[in-house]
């Protein structure tokens, strides 16, 4: 490997791990840890693309808006809400989801008052800077200094990776597992969207739709549905 490819596994890895292990241990405000991830979600591409401005070029593709292939990606959005959902309301009565509201609410201060505002973020900002990190950078400009298969199994691996700090105390092992296995399959579709399409905007319709479906799943658990 490469010092391209070190910085960029290396970064995205402890970012995530670090996240982790707030999320877990500290279990900071929600509102407090939006700015931060923010930061960092920018701020470690750019420093990469500061030293090596020559791969900017060819990273900016990646927001280039192209028709061909959204109707698919938002189709493919529409299909994943309804598996999403459909697997909720016949797993309800088997997985245990009562945790899910007392751990958003005592361990990040989300409740049903503020729950609509942190979900639309979710679904619409969070998805795409997680889209640009994992995606963009994590992937297709990792692919460029190793090869395809590395960069498939790192991305969707560290994607979900990333997520189990938040996860890990709403679900028991069992559910915990079937999650990492589900965020780790749809890190692999959003590659290939974004490979196939050339951009990121494939992936974040795909992602956004996903969102909504989980975030809906939460609005439900608050109510009491």
């Amino acid at each position: 490997m490469n010092k391209k490819s070190v910085y960029i596994i290396a970064s995205v890895f402890v970012f995530s791990v670090l996240v982790d292990l707030i999320d877990a241990v500290v279990q900071p405000n929600y509102f407090v840890k939006i700015p931060i991830k923010i930061f960092f979600f920018l701020a470690l591409p750019v420093i990469f693309f500061i030293v090596n401005k020559k791969e900017f070029k060819e990273f900016k593709k990646l927001f280039v808006f192209k028709k061909s292939g959204i109707l698919k990606s938002l189709l493919l959005g529409a299909a994943v809400y309804a598996v999403i959902m459909s697997a909720f309301f016949l797993l309800r009565d088997i997985i245990d989801f009562s945790r899910v509201t007392s751990s958003l609410t005592n361990g990040m201060g989300i409740t049903a008052d503020n729950f609509i505002y942190v979900s639309l973020y979710i679904s619409l900002m969070n998805s795409f800077l997680e889209e640009f990190f994992f995606r963009g950078y994590g992937f297709i400009t990792l692919k460029k200094y190793t090869n395809r298969k590395f960069a498939y199994i790192f991305s969707s691996g560290i994607f979900a990776v990333y997520h189990i700090g938040m996860l890990i105390g709403m679900f028991g092992i069992g559910a915990l597992l079937l999650l990492l296995f589900g965020l780790i399959a749809g890190g692999c579709i959003f590659n290939y969207l974004n490979e196939t399409n050339e951009n990121i905007y494939s992936s974040w319709f795909v992602h956004m739709f996903a969102n909504f479906a989980i975030n809906t799943v939460g609005l439900i658990l608050f109510n009491g549905v």
